[in-house]
């Protein structure tokens, strides 16, 4: 029987020194962010039942979940992503408290991933759960966030994504086909498979709806996509959507990020979750999306509880490597180490402590030979020997 004690699970790393101070440092520059904002942090257990995710609006696939059982014979998950813990949440113990809630988090999740070799299983994401408001001006100030946190990770070199679900939908809801075939033209107009998409809607009927179905996953770019979906398709739901998302363009390039900001109408995530504004979120240096969310206000009500809500999350690890890449930094800064004479250890450790209470950071020798404590020291690069005998010196 091979024996794994020497490796870590798939998708799934040690980070070491350098590694945890970067990503210490990016977590505390995301909470900053958010704690300005005047959102509070929640933490959800990292275990959940597996039904709080197989509600209609998010269901998990049971493959793509790391499982086991309680003791009492129940389905247990790992929490695969906090949007949804927190909902349950908001729907049982804040059910009374006032609204808008301003909910922000910096928690793990855990996904099987079966589609691509490198990427983690486990993920550090930090968050924001804007509850109880569909004004216009909640899905501002979570874009307003979201840019200011991308910025704060790479500072001018960022981009973001917007799109509206609404669209897709009202589309969807021009043809006559089963939830299932739905979901199939969601799935390929995402993921950009030009072909699969059109060979499905060629087999439904050639009209105003399945060409615009057929383009849409070529409609991103700037102002100019709201003339091209017009042309495409027109009524007055999908008008509605496209004059409501170029308003909102033409806001979030006043909030700095005009050149920064594009459109994306083929970004249709999970239709059944999502009901309003979607957004994405890159940084130089990273080729996927370090940053999504957008608007769910009927995600909740499957809870019990009927408020809407809007988000985001941000992947830290993504961040944190590329920080890795292009910034230098420290693992640890000790300012001096302290060696012990035989019979003076305890004179030490007093030494050290007072110096630690005076804001010095140091180290205590693990040697009885100061010429070892002078290699270590220079191994490790601290500047300072303090020797404890009788007196106290600093060599």
């Amino acid at each position: 029987m091979k024996n794994y004690d020497l490796i870590t699970p798939e998708g799934t790393n040690d980070l070491l020194f350098k590694e945890c101070v970067m990503r210490k440092n990016v977590e505390r520059t995301i909470s900053e962010q958010f704690y300005s904002r005047g959102y509070s942090e929640i933490i959800t257990p990292g275990l959940e039942f597996f039904d709080v995710f197989n509600l209609r609006s998010r269901h998990f696939p049971q493959e793509d979940l790391y499982k086991l059982v309680d003791r009492k014979g129940r389905l247990l998950v790992l929490r695969p992503e906090s949007t949804m813990p927190i909902a349950r949440v908001v729907a049982t113990r804040l059910k009374e408290a006032t609204l808008p809630l301003r909910l922000c988090y910096n928690q793990c999740a855990y996904n099987v991933s079966t589609q691509m070799r490198g990427r983690s299983d486990q993920v550090v994401q930090a968050g924001i759960e804007l509850i109880g408001s569909s004004e216009k001006i909640a899905d501002l100030e979570v874009i307003e966030t979201a840019a200011a946190v991308l910025d704060k990770c790479s500072p001018g070199n960022f981009s973001l994504e917007i799109g509206d679900i609404g669209f897709f939908n009202e589309l969807m809801n021009q043809l006559d086909v089963d939830d299932n075939m739905k979901e199939t033209i969601r799935n390929f107009i995402e993921t950009k498979n030009y072909p699969a998409l059109n060979d499905i809607l060629d087999n439904i009927g050639k009209n105003n709806v399945t060409k615009a179905l057929k383009m849409l996953p070529r409609l991103f770019g700037g102002e100019e996509v709201f003339e091209k979906a017009s042309k495409l398709f027109s009524d007055e739901n999908t008008d509605a959507v496209l004059l409501k998302l170029k308003e909102l363009f033409h806001e979030v390039e006043k909030l700095g990020c005009k050149g920064k900001i594009t459109v994306d109408l083929g970004m249709v995530n999970k239709n059944d979750y999502y009901t309003g504004v979607i957004l994405k979120g890159y940084i130089e240096g990273y080729g996927e999306p370090v940053l999504s969310g957008g608007r769910y206000d009927k995600l909740i009500a499957e809870f019990g509880y009927d408020v809407p809500a809007t988000g985001f999350a941000v992947n830290v690890d993504a961040v944190t490597k590329v920080k890795l890449k292009n910034e230098k930094i420290a693992a640890r800064s000790v300012e001096a180490i302290v060696f012990a004479e035989k019979g003076y250890e305890m004179k030490a450790i007093l030494t050290a402590k007072q110096m630690r209470e005076e804001g010095r950071t140091v180290e205590m020798a693990a040697f009885s030979d100061l010429e070892k404590v002078k290699k270590y020291a220079a191994d490790v690069k601290i500047e300072k020997i303090i020797v404890v005998n009788e007196n106290v010196t600093e060599l």
